[in-house]
């Protein structure tokens, strides 16, 4: 297989998550030399495609492109964020919201895209045993893309007390485990990538 030309990036994202980097200088996985940041949590890890974990306030138009990897059975603290954003789930994520005091969780099963708007309290969360990867897109938001997610205790610093109560409907509501179907769709899974084939090394 010929070498990737000089620039090109090529992602491959393995069984959970393991995610390798091809470039032309070879082949490394980013889950294992360092190559992945703290994502909002403890425990929940990135790698930013586009922009950087200090992508404002400097740069206030800066928007932002990552993989994120969610940690099994788990879900982020709920929060909100000042602009819109849009998350791909590559497994078997979920999406829990608060409209006006309702909660609303979405199952996200891989190849599901979910755009939230501004200020929609929400967690995303793993229904899985084995790690999610998933790509977020967020507009710029004027401030360091590290400090982005407003909590619970953020918003009622910020005197935000209906957003407050909104996000506090969603602590202890963890996501919901994976039906028999989709147990076996994730075995399928498994075994079609065995019989893919794979691409440059």
């Amino acid at each position: 297989m010929p070498a990737l030309p000089a620039g090109v990036e090529l992602f491959r994202l393995r069984d959970g998550d393991e995610i390798e980097l091809v470039t032309a200088s070879g082949v490394r996985r980013l889950d294992e030399d360092g190559g992945l940041l703290r994502f909002i949590d403890d425990g929940q890890r990135a790698h930013y495609l586009i922009g950087d974990a200090d992508s404002g306030p400097e740069r206030p138009s800066h928007a932002t492109v990552k993989f994120g990897i969610v940690a099994p059975h788990s879900a982020f603290r709920p929060h909100v964020h000042g602009a819109e954003h849009v998350v791909l789930s590559l497994g078997y994520g979920s999406c829990t919201l608060v409209e006006r005091g309702r909660v609303v969780e979405l199952a996200l099963p891989p190849g599901h895209c979910v755009r939230i708007p501004a200020m929609v309290p929400h967690a995303f969360g793993n229904r899985a045993g084995r790690p999610l990867v998933i790509v977020a897109a967020n507009t710029g938001l004027g401030l360091a893309d590290a400090n982005y997610a407003v909590d619970a205790n953020e918003a009622t610093a910020r005197g935000w007390d209906h957003v407050a109560a909104e996000l506090r409907l969603l602590n202890g509501v963890g996501p919901a485990g994976l039906s028999g179907r989709e147990r076996l769709a994730a075995g399928l899974r498994r075994v079609a990538r065995l019989l893919e084939p794979v691409g440059p090394r």
